[in-house]
Parts: C-alpha cells; structure tokens; sequence
C-alpha cells in the first residue's frame, strides 16, 4: 500500500486553536460577503495608506508542547524564595478548590463583566459577598467590587475625599508610615490636579490645613497605633479621615470605622491571591453610605425582577463613566474582579474564626521571631505590631540579607542600616529559623513561648462576617458545589459567543493559561532582587519586543495595569514631554463625541479641559470641526484622543489628517489600543502619526476579563516620550500602579499566544476577525440596518445594528432585543453605545462559522417576532420580547401568555438538551438604587422575597 502525504498548512496547526472557521467554512462565508478572498475582503476594508509596510516574523510558531517547554524553561530562571519584605504583599495558601475551581475554570475567568445582570447572577452574588466581607472587617456600610491595587486605591480615596470633604484646605496628609508605592502612586495623581501633599508623622498633623489624610494600618515599618485622635481632629476641621487597612489585621484590631474613618482602602491580597511578581490583586474600598455616590469603581447592589424575586445588579449605574465622561469620579472601567471573588471564597472558606486563626498564627510566629532577635541582643521594633518587625542592624544589613538569601529568605532593605521582616501563612519553623540564623543566631522556634504584643485598646471587639454564607459547612464537597451553582447560574465564554463590541470576548486558550499558576511565576514578590526575576525579565522584553514590532512604537512600559491606567498613563506621558519642552500650559485635549467615555475622564485627571469634536453623517471624525478647533486651541492644544478603527467600527481614511492637523498645532496624538484587534499584522498606529496608545492586553491579546477584571494596559511611545514613562514605584517617580510591571503574571498569557501564532498567525487572525464581522453584517443586512460602513461597503471588526425605528414600529427597544438573546443562549452585543438604541457587535476570529450562524439565526428570528408585532398579530406589551428572558419557572407554572411556552423558552439559536436558564427574570434597575443595598442581606430577606 502506498501513502500520499498530507498536503497541510502550518496555519492547519499552529493558528486553529484561536481562528474559529475553517479554511472550508471561510470559502462558503466568503462567498456570502461577496469578497473572492480574504485578501480581496482585506483590500476593501482597510484604506491603501494605512496599511503596514512589512509583515509581521516573529520566527515558526510554537506548538503547544512546544510552547510549555518553552516557558518551563524561561519560568525556571525566576529563583522562588521565601520572601518576607512585606511592604503590602504577602505569601499566601490558594485552597486547591479555589484554585482548580474558581481561578483555573473558565466558568470563571472568561465571563464579562456583568452589565447583564440576568446572565451574571452567579459572579455578582460572589462580588456581594465580597462587599460584605470588606463592610465588616471594616466596619464602614458599603464597599465596592474591588479596585487595581491598594495604591490606586489610595489615589483615588484622596481625590474622593476631595470631592466629599467641606473643607476647602488645599492640602493632603499622608502618613510617612504608608507604603513607599502607595504614597508615589499619590504623588502622581496629585500633582496634575493641584493637590499638595503633606508628608510626615500622625502626630503632626494640622487638620485645619488639609481636606483629607490617609494613614497605614499597620504601617510599612510594623508600627500598630489607635488613629481615633487624628480622626477626630479631621471631622472638626470639616476634613475626611482615610485608612489603609490590613484587612486580615482587622480580624485582631480595632477597625477603621470604629476609629471614625470616612473611608478605608487596601489590598485583599492575602486572602488566597499569590503574590504573582506584583498582580493582579483585588483592592478594596469602604466608605460610609452618605458618600455611595462618590465612590469610584462598581457596587453589586440587591434588587428584584419582574417577579419581585430578590436578584443582583451593578448598583448606582448613573455613575458608569461611560456615561459621565469628563465628570466621572474615576476613569475606572475595569476592576479585579476574578481577584475579588477568589478573597471572597476564600473568606468564605475560612469563616471569622479561621481568619482569625491564621491572624493569631502569623501574629505569635512574628512574636517569637521578635523574641529570639531581642534575646540575642538586637532591638526589633515597633513594641507592638501585627506581623512585621523592623531592626536596626547598623553596617550589617548587606551582610545579614546576602546570608538570608543564602539560607532561602528575602529581607527588606529599609534606609542604609535596618532590615524589615514580615511573617504570612506561609511562614514555618524553619523559615524563622533561617531569619535567626542569618542574624548570627542558633535557635530553634519552638525555644520560645508563643505570646501576643498588642495594646488592649487595639483588641477588636466587634463582630464581623456574620452573615450564614461565611458559616456555611465548609466541607470541600459543600464549597464545591456551591460554587458549581454560582457558576451555573452565569453565562460566560465557555458557554457560548459573547460578541460584544469594543471587548473583544476572544479564546484564551488552555495552554496560555496554565504557566499563570506555576510557582515560578505565581510566588514571586515585586520587590525581589531583579536576579531572582530574570525569567520574567526575559518575558517581559520579549513580548515588549513583539508589542513593539505590532504597534509601531519605539517602548512598551507594562506597568498600567487596566486600560483606564493606560489611557491615564499615556496622557502623563504627553503632559511630562509638553512640561520638559517648558509649555506645561498645554491643557486642552481633543476627544470625538464618539469615544470612549474612559477617555476624557482620563483627560480631567490628568488636569486638561476635554473639547468634545463632533462626528460626520457616516460616523467618521467632522474634519472641519476637528481642524476649527485645533486651529482655536493651538497654542494650548496638548494631545488629541482617536481611536481606530473608530468606535463606529470603520477603518476612517482621514486618521493621517487627524494626526498631521494635531501635530501642526503642536498636539501629541493619543490613538485608544481598544479595537486593535482589527489592527495586528496589517496597520500599526505608531505608523499613522500616533504617538502613544494603550493595548488592551485582555482584548486583543487574549488574557481574559474575568467577570470584569483582570486587565493589563500597557502603553507604547514614540522615542520622545520614553524618558517620561511611568516611573519605579518604590525608587523611581511618576508610578501610576503599585508594581513595576502592573499584574505581570498576567504576561505569560500574551506572550504564550504571541509565540504559538507567530507573526503570521497573528495577522491571520486579524483578517478572519474582520471575516466574521462582515459576515453577520452581511446576513443581518435586510433585517437590521448596519449604520456605518467604509468606502467599500465594509465594515471593520465589529459593526453597529439600528434598533431604535423598533421603539416606534412595534414598542420595542434595544434592552428587549438584549433580553430576548438571554433566551436563545446568548450574551447581548454591547447596548446603546457609541450610539443609544443600538447594538454593536463583535465576533472575533474565534468563533465558528456554526456559532455565527446561531447567532445570525437568533437576531433573524427576533426580527420576525418584532414583525409579528408590527403586523398587530402580537400584542406589543404581552409578547416575548418584553417578558424576556424567560426563566425555567416560568416554564412550569401557570401559563397565561398569548404565545406558547415553545415559542418563548426554545426560540431559534437555543440549545435544546443544553439550554442556558437565566436564574430570574429581568431585573428592576430602578428598584435597585431606590432601595440600596450592597452587602448580604438577611436571609430571612430572600424567604420574602420569594413569597
């Protein structure tokens, strides 16, 4: 018998994994957009001028096995320590159920974030317990659903104690005991806003000179103290009071509400999230109720649905800044919200006692430490502390930390001669052994009785986590299928398409995902020695590399750790160049009406006026408008703020005039990385005239959104902003996050994705993305229109369907339509944004010709459902669309509706055997904010609500 050999391409290979269709099924959908090739779609989409002058080689791709290999062996040269420098990160035990079920399942880690609250039951019940964990340990009435990092989180409690304060003092305190990133990452958001800060001890602050002051709980060098005095003196000067908390110290200590603290910030790190080189981790805020409206990030709130069923939601919407643009609160967009919910099961894991448990452990094993260094004739300090001591150690301290690496340990270098030592979970017999050992001292831990150092007046004597969810049987069997309901109860990625435009909702692929978990990158702190990180550094310059070569730019700084960061970081970065050129009057930034709303609220922190430029008939840039008003502005223009492909999803001809009109006026051109999925491979932005963008490194580059965070942001710059890139958080100046490379074990995804693609593979899946765009443009044409389009009749990577005649033709909005795809097993495209009353969606390369034409199908069917009620053949109040979704209790009680339970529970696109089942109707947002509630309520509560 004689074999022929397979004809293959690597394609075949190494790209499959991400580009849904086949070669076979791109034909016949090619045949539908009416294109003879992919390189003839290509040619019709993107304009000659813009396209890239080379292609993209980054080598043969990697197979999988390949790939793994590869990166053990990278990952092997990060040498994992013990490390005990503390300074707000600290090891931790990830329980294996909530490693294997909550952060390594996809259930989790590919969901959106939940602006569908029918669809997100599951996660946002999660984000409430986590409220409610954050609200007691606390002891202040509402929390929000996470923040980046605790010194994010202290930037923006002091621009929030800015706008609440009544004092109008110009000045901030912040206690020289914070952390050294915390109190740079003030620094940076200070300054462009005007705010001075005061830097110095507690027990020298002049209230009646500041709005606000922050002070560490416990500080960075260990010390533990009561901050009721200085609350006190900050209400009666009319200023806001904020504490940087320990939220693990708070099961021991006096909390910062029963202190008089108007807001409490930090880190939830510890609570089960590895230390990951830096992140990402979920922060926290807690305020007082009176201040719910001014605190940045999302709130899970409680409601009901159109059964008075108790359901959850994202509380207090108004406040998007989507929707407030240059009068947000924040730029916040995105949060840790996977993070949060990995602290929240672990809170739940543990209940009060064993939290408290592990803080009684770390606390003694601090003590005996504490001890065996007293003993031995060195003086730790402070006299009371929770788990960090610091001491003084005069020309010793290089000697006694090279001998502590030696012995496995990282100590913290603090000044030129004293050592911090921070316990943790993590920490045994021998570790302390290995501290004392390097100090010169043969002992043995169990040679000292355990004892406890902290004042009685600090002893906390409140209750915390009561609710029955933290005392639940916490057996593995009863945790794990409780969070197999939670996620039952969801709709994510694994599920099924979820074609949002703008969020690329694209595959992160098993392989990518798995090196996040590996100790040599999970177990590194940020501010180890860099030669115990080099594998990360081998990474990080690698992919800058890539990053770099895809985008046209000359630098990659990773340290954004969100895009919001990024767009915030990328403006610093103009205003740094416009400062050193000596024209830091240059306030004024140029933003289409069309853009994000993340972009001018990043514009006002940075302190710039937005002008808003209005958009043409075909929803490109108004050139003229553009140009009168960089002619208006030009001797204060400071940047413009583009994205592209545009927001309207059409690649806009005049995005060269855009930056040669900006540049002229002596502008820096801002292009937004948020669609450069349709970009990599065959346009560069850096190539257009941009001089700094964002990559949405959780769109394009496939590490996934998580319910709504993770996220990196990194940005790219143009030789001339280099020497003005966010700086070193704890040496440098200009940090906008806690860690220098932002949430860097988030890397190994895109970088695993970079090098299994290869350059070709990248590019290809760009060009299938734009396929799969125009083909549901092309089946849906007809039915709905598609509002803007190209030159060629074409659309990008996403389009924009009109449902607004609906309101009028048949009482049907865009929210009905959203609901109605709950019923056939869909996530609604994005809502009423950039354009109200209408849907924009985005496939993107990974799904299948068969998942598109469900898709296709179900948006079909809903127009023939709208047509019926046009027709007057359905009642336009009592119809499928208004009672959608529809639950599976609906389906078994009493049916009263003039359509049957086929039609409204199995509509076309619907699984029969797998059909998804929203857990409640649709929720009354409305009821939800008039009657706020944020954390857990009463059990009891939820027997009423059924009744």
């Amino acid at each position: 018998m004689t074999f022929t050999p397979t004809d293959y391409l690597p394609y075949d290979f190494a790209n499959r994994r991400h580009i849904g269709p086949s070669p076979e099924e791109m034909d016949a959908m090619l045949d539908v957009v009416g294109a003879k090739d992919l390189d003839a779609l290509i040619d019709d989409t993107l304009p000659p001028q813009i396209r890239a002058k080379a292609p993209l080689d980054f080598g043969k791709p990697k197979s999988e096995r390949e790939l793994l290999h590869h990166m053990k062996e990278v990952a092997g040269k990060n040498k994992v320590l013990v490390s005990l420098i503390g300074q707000g990160y600290h090891g931790t035990v990830t329980p294996p159920a909530i490693q294997r079920n909550i952060f390594e399942n996809p259930a989790w880690y590919t969901a959106y974030t939940p602006y569908q609250p029918e669809i997100s039951q599951g996660r946002l019940e999660a984000l409430l317990n986590f409220q409610t964990m954050v609200s007691d340990l606390t002891g202040l009435e509402i929390a929000n659903a996470s923040l980046l990092d605790e010194a994010t989180a202290c930037a923006e409690a002091m621009t929030m104690a800015q706008r609440v304060a009544k004092s109008k003092a110009p000045a901030f305190f912040v206690d020289e005991n914070c952390h050294p990133q915390n109190i740079n990452v003030m620094r940076t958001r200070a300054e462009p806003l005007g705010i001075e800060l005061i830097i110095g001890d507690p027990d020298d602050l002049d209230a009646e000179a500041v709005f606000g002051a922050i002070f560490q709980y416990p500080g960075t060098h260990g010390r533990l103290r009561d901050f009721t005095p200085q609350m006190q003196a900050l209400h009666a000067a009319k200023a806001v009071g904020v504490i940087a908390a320990d939220p693990l110290s708070l099961t021991l200590f006096k909390e910062p509400g029963a202190m008089g603290a108007d807001i409490a910030v930090g880190s939830t790190q510890r609570f089960g999230v590895p230390v990951g080189y830096g992140g990402p981790h979920a922060a926290y805020m807690a305020t007082k109720q009176a201040y719910a409206r001014n605190m940045p990030g999302r709130i899970v709130g409680v409601s009901i649905d159109a059964h008075g069923n108790r359901a959850y939601r994202l509380a207090l919407q108004t406040r998007e800044q989507h929707i407030r643009r240059e009068k947000a609160t924040s730029n916040v967009c995105t949060a840790q919200a996977l993070l949060a919910v990995m602290a929240g099961f672990y809170a739940v894991f543990h209940g009060p006692k064993g939290l408290r448990a592990i803080a009684e452990r770390i606390h003694r094993k601090t003590a005996r430490l504490a001890e065996g260094l007293k003993q031995a004739g060195f003086d730790p300090r402070p006299v009371t502390f929770f788990d960090t001591v610091t001491v003084e150690v005069g020309d010793k301290q290089r000697e006694i930390m090279d001998r502590a690496v030696a012995n496995g340990v990282n100590l913290r270098k603090v000044g030129e001669d004293r050592i911090g030592i921070s316990l943790d979970e993590r920490t045994r017999s021998e570790t302390i052994e290995a501290v004392w050992a390097a100090f010169g001292i043969d002992r043995k831990d169990k040679d000292y009785t355990p004892h406890y150092s902290v004042p009685d007046k600090l002893i906390r004597t409140s209750d915390y986590l009561t609710h029955p969810v933290f005392h639940m049987n916490r057996a593995e069997t009863e945790m794990m299928r409780y969070m197999r309901r939670l996620a039952d109860r969801d709709l994510a990625l694994d599920r099924a398409m979820i074609p949002l435009g703008s969020c690329t909702m694209k595959l992160n692929s098993a392989a990518e995902m798995m090196p996040v978990s590996w100790d040599e990158f999970a177990l590194l702190h940020p501010y180890v020695p860099k030669d115990q990180a080099k594998g990360y550094t081998q990474m990080i310059d690698d992919l800058s590399a890539k990053l770099c070569d895809i985008t046209g730019y000359d630098a990659i700084s990773m340290q954004p750790n969100s895009g919001a960061q990024g767009e915030y970081a990328g403006l610093l970065s103009i205003a740094g160049y416009h400062r050193a050129r000596g024209e830091e009057h240059r306030n004024i930034c140029l933003i289409p009406m069309s853009a994000h709303g993340t972009n001018p609220a990043s514009a006002q922190m940075v302190g710039w006026k937005v002008v808003p430029i209005k958009s043409a008939d075909n929803g490109d840039i108004d050139l003229d408008d553009f140009r009168a008003k960089a002619e208006q502005h030009a001797d204060n223009l400071a940047a413009c703020m583009i994205t592209y492909p545009s927001t309207h999803g059409v690649f806009e001809e005049t995005v060269t005039e855009v930056c040669k009109i900006t540049h002229d006026a002596g502008g820096q051109v801002y292009i937004d990385g948020a669609n450069m999925n349709a970009m990599v491979g065959l346009s560069r932005p850096g190539d257009l005239g941009g001089d700094v963008s964002h990559l949405n490194l959780h769109k394009t580059f496939c590490i996934p959104h998580g319910g709504g965070g993770p996220g990196m942001g990194p940005i790219g710059v143009k030789a001339h902003l280099i020497e003005h890139l966010p700086g070193d958080p704890v040496e440098g100046e200009g940090a906008v996050s806690a860690a220098a490379f932002g949430s860097p074990s988030l890397l190994p995804i895109s970088w695993a994705y970079c090098l299994m693609m290869g350059g070709e593979g990248l590019t290809q899946a760009t060009r299938v993305a734009i396929l799969n765009a125009n083909y549901i443009a092309k089946r849906l044409e007809g039915a709905f229109d598609v509002l803007y389009k190209g030159p060629s009749g074409r659309v990008a990577h996403e389009c924009i369907i009109d449902t607004r005649p609906f309101a009028d033709s048949a009482n049907v909005t865009v929210d009905d339509i959203a609901k109605r795809l709950v019923d056939c097993g869909f996530h609604a495209p994005t809502m009423s944004w950039p354009v109200a009353g209408t849907l924009m969606i985005e496939p993107t390369e990974s799904e299948t010709k068969a998942e598109l034409d469900r898709f296709c199908d179900a948006m079909l069917a809903i127009r023939a459902e709208i047509a019926e009620i046009e027709d007057g053949k359905i009642d336009d109040k009592n119809n499928p669309l208004k009672n959608a979704p529809h639950t599976m209790e609906d389906l078994v009680k009493d049916w009263d509706r003039p359509y049957s339970r086929e039609t409204g529970c199995f509509p076309p696109g619907a699984f029969r055997v797998d059909k998804y089942w929203p857990p409640v109707n649709r929720v009354d947002n409305v009821w939800g904010d008039r009657n706020l509630t944020c954390t857990c309520p009463p059990m009891e509560d939820y027997a009423e609500a059924a009744e």
